[in-house]
């Protein structure tokens, strides 16, 4: 049969709504999506965040609200992320232990409000609770030490553990992390706690706003280019999946999402694991601004990239829009 035109019209099946719904390849709905949470102290507080226009940080109270809301909306996982208060962060972060710490009471009253109707994914990482704003602990030359961070993660991951996480998510990139963690958990009894590797974590410009809302912003001092990855490489972003699938991740993340979607594409085809996407704090800033300044509608525009995570081989996506998103595909 001739395949040329116009034995074949590849407008026929885009010609009307019925018909471009049935030959859609790629669909989006609320159980794809994880939606990120900032916590904050006190009760019935709302801060809302100036570089992340409509969202908010949320005291513990709010946060269970916010879990019982996703779980009208058909979103099946919320991601946790403390501002820790200054007077509460060390050079040690020795905060990130403390099993009375907003992560934890989040976690209880999450759990507590909810039940098992809803994911709880924490993150796994210091830079929440270091006085310097870094992921891990600092040598005398400020230098992130591998092996003793990799140490402190693994207490900080059975406390989140203890507390009633579901999924703990080392967004650290230490080498090693998994696998201590994975151990840890097995020997502590935590069978089926799963973990989230932030496997290929890069060295990224998107992540500003992220650090106003947990508060490291401001504290960071240098970067952190000697352990998240350089933004030019994807080869190597497959042999940090390798070593996280071989340690016992149960999933991976890359980070950011939307210029990362051929790492995304790579990662899918070389291991078929479950890939996830963080469409980040500055990815999702840019929509909200472009949309202020009438760059094109607000909601087409977030829509169209997070398809965009679908079709480039994504099992979910953490989106500050999850609600929002939600809403919309319901209809």
């Amino acid at each position: 049969m001739d395949a040329s035109y116009p034995h074949t019209r590849l407008r026929r099946t885009r010609s009307s709504g019925w018909s471009r719904a049935l030959h859609r390849e790629n669909r989006l709905a609320p159980s794809d999506l994880v939606w990120p949470l900032f916590v904050t102290g006190g009760k019935g507080v709302e801060e809302p965040i100036a570089s992340l226009p409509g969202v908010s940080r949320w005291s513990i109270d709010g946060i269970a609200e916010r879990a019982k809301e996703a779980i009208a909306l058909g979103i099946p996982c919320i991601a946790l992320f403390p501002n820790t208060p200054g007077e509460c962060r060390s050079d040690g972060g020795e905060e990130a232990f403390n099993p009375d710490n907003l992560m934890c009471r989040a976690i209880k009253s999450v759990r507590d409000a909810c039940g098992s109707d809803i994911g709880i994914l924490t993150d796994v990482a210091l830079d929440p609770y270091t006085s310097h704003g870094q992921d891990g602990l600092l040598d005398a030359n400020g230098y992130v030490t591998n092996d003793d961070t990799v140490a402190v993660l693994v207490d900080q991951a059975l406390n989140q553990a203890a507390a009633g996480a579901d999924i703990v998510a080392p967004s650290d990139m230490m080498d090693g992390r998994v696998r201590a963690i994975r151990m840890a958990l097995e020997m502590a009894g935590h069978h089926n706690v799963q973990i989230m590797s932030y496997a290929a974590k890069y060295a990224s410009a998107f992540y500003g706003p992220f650090r106003d809302a947990v508060g490291s912003g401001g504290l960071l001092k240098g970067d952190k280019k000697s352990y998240q990855m350089d933004p030019a490489n994807a080869e190597e972003a497959l042999r940090e999946v390798a070593l996280d699938i071989a340690e016992g991740a149960d999933s991976v993340m890359v980070k950011p999402g939307l210029a990362y979607l051929d790492v995304i594409w790579r990662v899918k085809e070389r291991f078929g694991v479950p890939v996830f996407a963080y469409q980040v704090s500055g990815e999702y800033a840019l929509i909200e601004a472009g949309a202020a300044a009438g760059v094109g509608d607000r909601d087409a525009l977030m829509m169209e990239k997070l398809i965009a995570f679908k079709r480039a081989g994504c099992t979910g996506i953490l989106t500050y829009h999850a609600a929002t998103a939600a809403r919309l595909l319901n209809g």
